[in-house]
Order: C-alpha cells, then sequence, then structure tokens
C-alpha cells in the first residue's frame, strides 16, 4: 500500500490477505532518505482502519529512531537497505546482524 492507496482497495487488500500488509511510507525509491514524520497522518489513517492483519512499514527505515517512529502507529517495520549496506564489508553476517539488531531495538 502507498500513502495514495483508497481506503476502499486498502479494506479490500486486508479482506484478501492473510499474514501482514506492507505499507510503504512514501511512493519514492527505497533508500532514500525522508522524514517518517511527515507521513504520520497516513499512519493514523492506516491505525484508523481497524485492519484485521498487522500492518508493516517500509522505505525509510534505517535506525532505531525511524523504527521506533514507524511503530508508533503500526504494527512494526521492514529494514531492507540499511541492513543491506551493513552487510556489504561483512565477514561474519551472524555477529553483523546481531550488532544490528541490538541497535535498533535497544
Amino acid at each position: 500500500m502507498t500513502p495514495e492507496t483508497s481506503d476502499e482497495r486498502i479494506k479490500k487488500l486486508d479482506a484478501l490477505s492473510s499474514g501482514f500488509l506492507y505499507a510503504v511510507s512514501s511512493s519514492s525509491t527505497t533508500g532514500k532518505n525522508k522524514s517518517l514524520q511527515d507521513q504520520s497522518a497516513y499512519f493514523k489513517k492506516l491505525q484508523g482502519l481497524e485492519l484485521k492483519n498487522p500492518v508493516l512499514v517500509g522505505f525509510g527505515i534505517r535506525d532505531k529512531e525511524t523504527f521506533d517512529e514507524a511503530c508508533r502507529y503500526t504494527n512494526g517495520a521492514i529494514i531492507g537497505t540499511a541492513y543491506i549496506k551493513a552487510l556489504e564489508n561483512a565477514t561474519d553476517i551472524s555477529e553483523i546482524t546481531k550488532q544490528f539488531i541490538k541497535r535498533i531495538i535497544t
């Protein structure tokens, strides 16, 4: 779903889905540093629709601050680009992954 997706379509996606709904925080390209605070109205709208599936936000989630901001209104967040960048020069993927997750949740 994007910020431009209509309420009607979101409810239809929710009815046809199981697991979770993926909500992009903006209609921009992944990996860009956009402010999630600008999207709070969109996140509040999703929260107000009382969907049966959890909503996870992606795009722009790169650190603890953006993760926490996304989780204020949704059920979680998906971190893609920032995690891939953390792995780029990794020799021990398991250790880098543990460190990355620790920075996000603590």
